[in-house]
């Protein structure tokens, strides 16, 4: 019986443990939010056109819309608001 309450519980561990890594490998790749010990300046964003990444601290800040986006050159910039601007209605 005890073996049976053991095997059980180390599975659930392994379960929990599975989990909370498989987390952070999914919410590792594109998430923009800063992490523990990160500087600004260090972090990397993806360019909304290309998909590029590029360091935050190299990329062109622009702000469309009332909201700020991060692009690797001025030309994908232009795209993404050409893009925006045609999709709003009139």
């Amino acid at each position: 019986m005890y073996r049976l309450f053991l095997i059980t519980a180390l599975l659930v561990l392994f379960y929990y443990l599975l989990r909370r890594a498989m987390r952070k490998v999914r919410d590792g790749s594109g998430d923009v939010s800063l992490r523990e010990g990160q500087t600004p300046g260090k972090q990397m964003i993806q360019d909304p056109v290309c998909r590029v990444f590029v360091p935050r601290e190299n990329a062109i800040r622009q702000e469309i819309g009332g909201q700020t986006y991060f692009f690797c050159s001025q030309n994908c910039a232009t795209t993404f608001e050409r893009k925006l601007t045609s999709q709003q209605p009139e």
